[in-house]
């Protein structure tokens, strides 16, 4: 089996690795056409429920975990992944709170196990945002929870200001708000790394190399500090590399993390939060790409919102300080969810 590391993730590069691998639909097929090591099976535990739903543009693929917990009325969650074009995969650690309600994750058009139409028209924030309701009137669910993750966060934010009926609360996890503050955030960031990995940077960006190993060297010493600190990178999170969706990716944001020249580039929902009218959790890392300065910024524009700032973790903290996360997330969702 092929394993992706942290080291040899950006010598493939993010861009050709999102050009990336074709996808089988079903969590146990793709385990075992994957040939994953048992560890990786035990955690994945088969989703009780898994299928397709209608969308726009094709259908999305589902998988829900503690389908037991409807009987007793307990409010589901439902987990919205980040990129554009990453899966579900990463943010399995969730699959921990399905012990006390139902946990339903889903891939996003062209990314994971979902359809791959391919069409750049389907590529818009709306559209992406309606597949929230989509899950939600093909599983019957009338009150739900909301978890967004990075880009994630964008979608979750943008339907939560909608303000839906049934939305209970919203977990803002480490989101992209603003693109402007994003690339200034990271470019500060960037300014901290050593002399010869800034110089690196900037000579390949310049020349229109970023292909080189050099300079995928000196991008994995920014990941490594802000994107996931673990050595060596866990295995959910390979895995949602190992389907990444290229085209998506760089047609929403770009060919580099530093820049946004996609259609994101002035992506910006700040002057909309006030319209949030659920009780909302911001969480971030102690290092993360989505800093704890824009975290806070966001939640003080943000009606009934907290911050929770995840010490030694950067923009995947619920693999970095699972443990922590897991029991963040569920005393937030105690006071709230008005469900116990």
């Amino acid at each position: 089996m092929y394993k992706i590391t942290r080291r040899n993730m950006y010598k493939i590069t993010r861009r050709k690795m999102l050009q990336g691998a074709g996808v089988v639909a079903g969590t146990g097929l793709f385990i075992r056409s994957l040939g994953l090591r048992a560890a990786w099976a035990d955690f994945v535990r088969e989703p009780e429920r898994a299928g397709y739903i209608p969308v726009t543009g094709g259908r999305i693929w589902y998988r829900l975990n503690g389908g037991r917990h409807f009987a007793a009325g307990k409010t589901p969650l439902i987990v919205i992944h980040g990129g554009p074009g990453m899966s579900h995969h990463y943010l399995l650690p969730l699959v921990d709170l399905a012990d006390e309600r139902p946990v339903i994750f889903y891939d996003q058009l062209d990314s994971g196990h979902s359809d791959r139409p391919n069409d750049p028209a389907n590529w818009v924030v709306e559209r992406f945002v309606s597949e929230v309701d989509a899950v939600r009137e093909a599983l019957g669910l009338d009150r739900v929870l909301v978890f967004g993750n990075s880009w994630g966060g964008s979608v979750a934010a943008e339907y939560a200001i909608t303000q839906p009926k049934g939305l209970v609360a919203l977990v803002l996890s480490s989101p992209l708000l603003n693109t402007e503050r994003w690339i200034a955030d990271n470019t500060e960031y960037r300014r901290q790394l050593p002399e010869d990995v800034q110089q690196a940077l900037d000579k390949h960006e310049a020349a229109g190399t970023i292909d080189s190993a050099e300079y995928q060297d000196a991008v994995m010493v920014f990941y490594n500090r802000h994107f996931n600190r673990m050595d060596p990178w866990p295995d959910e999170l390979n895995r949602t590399f190992e389907v990444f969706s290229g085209d998506l990716y760089v047609t929403m944001w770009g060919n580099t993390e530093f820049n946004a020249t996609g259609t994101l580039k002035g992506y910006d929902s700040t002057g909309r939060l006030s319209r949030i009218q659920v009780p909302t959790l911001y969480t971030c890392g102690e290092f993360d790409e989505a800093t704890p300065g824009a975290c806070k910024d966001f939640a003080g524009l943000t009606p009934n919102a907290e911050v929770k700032i995840i010490p030694n973790a950067s923009h995947t903290a619920f693999l970095e300080q699972r443990e922590l996360y897991i029991t963040t997330i569920r005393e937030f969702f105690a006071r709230v969810a008005q469900d116990a």
